[in-house]
């Protein structure tokens, strides 16, 4: 029998996919789902895993889901920041919670359907991106640590999400025609800033400023919005403005121009490093991404310690204070961590 594999299974196409193509390689597969919120359902999942002969379990992870991840989102909306619960979520509770059980049962490795890969090379682990650009989620990993890179597996790494589809439709895989999710997880039938408000109460007013701090209007609560934000302002300012900067503690929203949105420097905090070693400060050029979604755009960046000061050889539109930044060296993840603010010129 081939090394043990344990899997995280959610009952999907990705991780449904994933658990008939380690089979194939010769793997002894394992498969979990994570119950972290009451909306995890787990059916799907064991069908697939009795489909396959695959033995399952589930892991109760509500209580760790609740303290490192819905609470962080509170907090941090509630600071005036963008959070960004998968990338907390991942190290903290996913990942952490499958090498737990993978110990639990002997196995040797973990593995989940994410479109990405490892590598490791003079002593690092690191992240690299998944041969499907459209769907690449190496963003959403910058911030796992080497230990659990050193064991994990993803299936997908080198296939495109049609194939994945196709192939799991040959296999009459019953998954192969389940829709994505593009909800935050725990939030499938609530309003992110509901969520916020019954967590942390009622948010205190304040006033909508400009650039140069006349006051245009009152906000409701810093909580209910975002840098870029345009709809759901309520002010009337005789033209389209933008959410372009928040502070909590004067609790004021600034609004502006399109324009006002881009910036060509940001610091960036909390940096967890994958191929590029943590001793390594000096003067790097790296490709940046400041959302998942975002293109990567060049940048000379400037590690001291425990920060990065990132110039952008073109600027970028609304670096929101609490989304990741990500740094690639070519299709590898050089380091990663949290932007604090889009500094002037």
């Amino acid at each position: 029998m081939g090394k043990r594999v344990l899997l995280g299974m959610s009952g999907g196409l990705d991780s449904s996919f994933s658990a008939l193509k380690l089979k194939n390689e010769g793997y002894e597969v394992f498969g979990t789902t994570l119950i972290m919120h009451e909306f995890t359902d787990t059916t799907g999942a064991r069908e697939c895993a009795d489909s396959l002969s695959v033995p399952f379990s589930s892991i109760d992870l509500r209580k760790e889901f609740d303290e490192k991840v819905k609470t962080y989102f509170a907090d941090e909306y509630a600071g005036g920041r963008t959070p960004n619960p998968c990338v907390v979520c991942n190290r903290n509770v996913k990942f952490a919670g499958l090498i737990s059980e993978a110990d639990r049962l002997g196995c040797d490795f973990i593995a989940t359907g994410h479109y990405a890969g490892v590598r490791n090379a003079n002593g690092r682990y690191f992240v690299v991106k998944g041969r499907d650009a459209a769907k690449d989620q190496s963003y959403m990993l910058w911030n796992l640590a080497q230990e659990q890179l050193a064991r994990i597996i993803f299936p997908l790494e080198d296939m495109v999400k049609t194939d994945v589809r196709e192939s799991a439709r040959s296999a009459n895989m019953p998954s192969a025609d389940i829709a994505e999710s593009e909800d935050v997880c725990f939030l499938p039938d609530e309003d992110a800033i509901d969520f916020v408000r019954r967590v942390k109460g009622d948010m205190p007013e304040g006033d909508f400023i400009n650039a140069d701090g006349k006051i245009l209007g009152r906000h409701k609560g810093i909580a209910a919005y975002t840098i870029g934000q345009r709809r759901g302002l309520g002010i009337a300012a005789g033209r389209r403005v933008f959410v372009t900067d928040i502070d909590p503690v004067k609790n004021t929203v600034t609004v502006g121009d399109d324009a006002d949105l881009y910036k060509s420097r940001i610091t960036v905090g909390k940096l967890n490093f994958q191929k590029l070693l943590p001793t390594e400060s000096g003067e790097y050029g790296l490709s940046v991404k400041v959302r998942y979604a975002a293109a990567p755009v060049a940048a000379k960046v400037t590690i001291d310690g425990e920060t990065a000061k990132v110039c952008f050889s073109e600027p970028v539109r609304a670096a929101a204070p609490g989304q990741s930044a990500v740094f690639y060296d070519g299709d590898a993840i050089a380091f990663g961590g949290v932007i604090e603010r889009g500094d002037a010129e």
